[in-house]
C-alpha cells in the first residue's frame, strides 16, 4: 500500500546535456554513409577551386552527352556506305558542316558515332588495366617474399617493353574486334598502376592499426579488402583518369594501323580511312582535322581531370590551378 506522503512518479526527461538529434546513437552503417558524404562534399569543394579541372570536366560532360544522344541526333543509317547522302570528299558546307568522307557520308555524323566507340574502348580498357594493376600491386605489397619478387620482375619486364608493340602483337594474333582492342590495351598498360599501388600498399601496411588487425585475428583477405584497398582507392581513381587518355590514344593508333574492327566507326578508323583516301596528299584537311582534334581534346580533358584529382588527394604535388 502507498501512503499519502509518497509523491506520484514523474516521467523521466531526456538528458539535457545531449542534443535532441543525438539522444539515439547512430548505427555504424549510418556513420559510414555520413562520413562518405562529407568526404565527397569536401572533395568537390576542393576540386572546383581548380580551373583546369573544371574545364576538363565540362569538356568531358559535353562529349559524353553527345555520345549518349548520337542515335537521336543522327540516325544509324548515317554509317551506311550504299545510302550516303552526299558526294565523295565534299568540302564543309551548310548541309555537311564537316564535309563528307570518300563514300559521301557526313563526317559530323561519323564523328558522333566514333565518340561512342572511342569512349567505350577507353573506359573499358582503362578499367581492365587499373583492375589488373591494383590486384597485382596490393598482393605484391602485402605478401612480399618470393611472390613479390617474381611478380615485380614480370612487371619490370612489361615496363621496359614498348606498350604499343605489345598491343600491336596481341591485336595481330587475335581476331579483329572491339573486345580484342580492349584486351590488347588493358593487358599491356597495367605495370605503372601496379608499381604505384604497391608503393602505397607498403606505406599503408607499415601503420600500427594493421598490426592490431593482425593481432585480433584479421586474415589476409580482411586486411587487403578492409584496410589496404580503401586507402589506395584515391590513388587508383586518379590513375584511372590518366590511363583513360592513354587508352584512347592507343585505340586510335591501333585503328589507324588497321588493327581494329573495320566495321566499327571510331576516330582512329576515320584517320585510317582518310589516309587510304589520300587526304594528306590531296589537301582534304576536313577529313583529317576533326578526328585528330577530337582525340587530342578528349585526351587533354582526361589528363586535366586526372592531374586535378591528384592535386586534391595529394596537395603536396602542388599542381597549378
Amino acid at each position: 500500500m502507498t501512503t499519502s506522503m509518497e509523491k506520484p512518479s514523474e516521467p523521466r526527461e531526456p538528458d539535457a546535456r545531449k542534443p535532441p538529434g543525438e539522444v539515439r546513437a547512430q548505427s555504424p552503417r549510418a556513420l559510414t554513409r555520413a562520413r562518405r558524404r562529407q568526404a565527397v562534399t569536401r572533395f568537390w569543394r576542393q576540386y572546383r577551386t581548380h580551373r583546369a579541372g573544371l574545364v576538363g570536366l565540362a569538356v568531358l560532360a559535353v562529349i559524353a552527352l553527345l555520345a549518349l544522344t548520337a542515335p537521336l541526333l543522327v540516325g544509324a543509317d548515317s554509317q551506311s556506305v550504299t545510302n550516303a547522302p552526299g558526294g565523295p570528299l565534299e568540302e564543309p558546307s551548310g548541309e555537311f558542316p564537316l564535309g563528307t568522307d570518300q563514300f559521301g557520308r557526313s563526317l559530323l555524323a561519323l564523328m558522333l558515332w566514333g565518340t561512342r566507340v572511342s569512349l567505350t574502348v577507353g573506359l573499358l580498357a582503362a578499367f581492365l588495366s587499373v583492375a589488373i594493376g591494383t590486384l597485382i600491386g596490393i598482393t605484391a605489397g602485402h605478401f612480399k617474399g618470393w611472390y613479390a619478387t617474381v611478380i615485380m620482375r614480370v612487371t619490370d619486364w612489361f615496363l621496359v617493353m614498348p606498350t604499343l608493340v605489345l598491343a600491336i602483337a596481341l591485336a595481330t594474333v587475335l581476331s579483329r574486334s572491339i573486345w580484342t582492342t580492349i584486351l590488347a590495351i588493358g593487358v599491356t598498360t597495367w605495370p605503372t598502376t601496379a608499381r604505384l599501388v604497391r608503393a602505397q600498399t607498403l606505406s599503408v601496411e607499415s601503420r600500427p592499426y594493421i598490426e592490431r588487425s593482425r593481432a585480433l585475428g584479421g586474415g589476409h583477405g580482411h586486411i587487403m579488402s578492409r584496410h589496404v584497398l580503401p586507402n589506395v582507392m584515391p590513388l587508383v581513381l586518379a590513375q584511372t583518369t590518366l590511363v583513360i587518355s592513354t587508352a584512347i590514344l592507343t585505340e586510335a593508333t591501333l585503328a589507324f594501323l588497321g588493327l581494329s574492327d573495320p566495321t566499327i566507326v571510331s576516330w582512329g578508323g576515320l584517320l585510317q580511312d582518310a589516309r587510304e583516301a589520300g587526304a594528306v596528299s590531296s589537301g582534304n584537311w576536313w577529313y583529317l582535322a576533326p578526328p585528330g582534334l577530337a582525340i587530342a581534346v578528349v585526351a587533354l580533358a582526361f589528363t586535366l581531370c586526372g592531374r586535378t584529382i591528384e592535386s586534391v588527394l595529394n596537395p603536396k604535388l602542388g599542381v597549378s590551378r
